[in-house]
């Protein structure tokens, strides 16, 4: 099958190529002879009934320093494609939710990946909760006594904002911690959002785990493991990349929330477990595929691409 793919994301020029998920995603794509366009969120309007994007034709190599090449900007009706890649990292603010208004107009001719509607129904720590089972012991909240209620009953605990993203913002209180009351003062001066708690787990020492699933399926995982003196293990907050396997309760977290996933058309998703306990669902942008790549030998680029070309078929039957 023979795609003309769209990837709306963040400027081209950024992307470390050694890891970047979308990148990784467009080499595939070009070496399978799909045509591939670019723009950023920016370049959408919706105009008489149609969603258009300044895109320029794009290719690709992972040569450091030389990895793209980019055409002169032009008028891309949306319908007009198979796919559009929905690649831009987060906030998830006012701006990525009018995206996927604005992307929800075409998904009755193009296959979005994710399903625009449904990103924008689940944020990354609010959809986890509809898994009461899997999560730790959670607390959403504007009140500070409930905070301080929480912090009596767990002692341990970390406090972040709910839309945060990359590990910013992120708390570890320790149970003889001066410093809740005024964090949590912070938190609401500077956050419209409630804030989200969660009992400490002490796993995260030794590393929390991103598992990528394509259309509701495992594809790999990879460890990543705080630095000394952090608690936060996020790639973006120098959290190591180590390889790992799946152990028996992650496959069960996988297959408890997989048929979800599917339903919902969320094809590329990425989870974080601590432990035993599901902590995110990133739908919005994961990231990962070329670490686990690397350390685990698989190859997750091609078998997304094989899932979107099996929807694309499915579509056109």
């Amino acid at each position: 099958m023979s795609l003309h793919v769209a990837i709306q994301m963040d400027r081209i020029e950024t992307v470390d190529i050694n890891a970047d998920s979308t990148f990784a995603l467009a080499l595939e794509a070009q070496r399978r002879g799909y045509r591939l366009s670019y723009y950023l969120p920016t370049d959408l309007s919706f105009r008489e009934g149609r969603v258009v994007a300044m895109a320029r034709t794009l290719e690709v190599q992972r040569v450091a320093g030389d990895f793209f090449t980019v055409g002169a900007r032009t008028k891309l009706d949306l319908r007009d494609t198979d796919v559009v890649l929905m690649r831009q990292d987060p906030p998830f603010d006012m701006g990525y939710i009018t995206a996927t208004h604005l992307l929800e107009h075409v998904t009755g001719d193009t296959l979005v990946v994710n399903d625009p509607v449904e990103v924008r129904n689940a944020p990354e720590k609010m959809f986890v909760t509809h898994f009461p089972d899997l999560m730790p012991e959670t607390l959403i909240t504007h009140n500070p006594d409930d905070v301080a209620d929480f912090r009596a009953r767990h002692k341990d605990i970390i406090v972040k904002p709910l839309y945060g993203n990359g590990g910013a913002g992120v708390f570890h209180i320790k149970p003889d911690d001066e410093n809740l009351n005024s964090l949590v003062e912070m938190f609401l001066e500077n956050y419209r959002e409630p804030m989200i708690v969660q009992r400490y787990l002490p796993e995260v020492r030794a590393g929390d785990k991103r598992i990528i699933l394509v259309d509701g399926e495992p594809a790999g995982g990879v460890s990543r493991i705080p630095q000394a003196g952090e608690a936060r293990s996020n790639f973006h907050a120098g959290g190591l990349a180590q390889a790992t396997e799946l152990t028996a309760r992650e496959r069960e977290i996988c297959a408890a929330i997989g048929p979800t996933l599917r339903e919902k058309g969320l094809v590329f998703v990425g989870i974080d477990v601590i432990g035993d306990y599901l902590t995110e669902i990133n739908v919005t942008s994961p990231t990962g595929i070329q670490e686990i790549d690397r350390l685990s030998g698989t190859d997750i680029a091609s078998l997304l691409w094989d899932a979107i070309d099996r929807r694309c078929a499915e579509r056109a039957n």
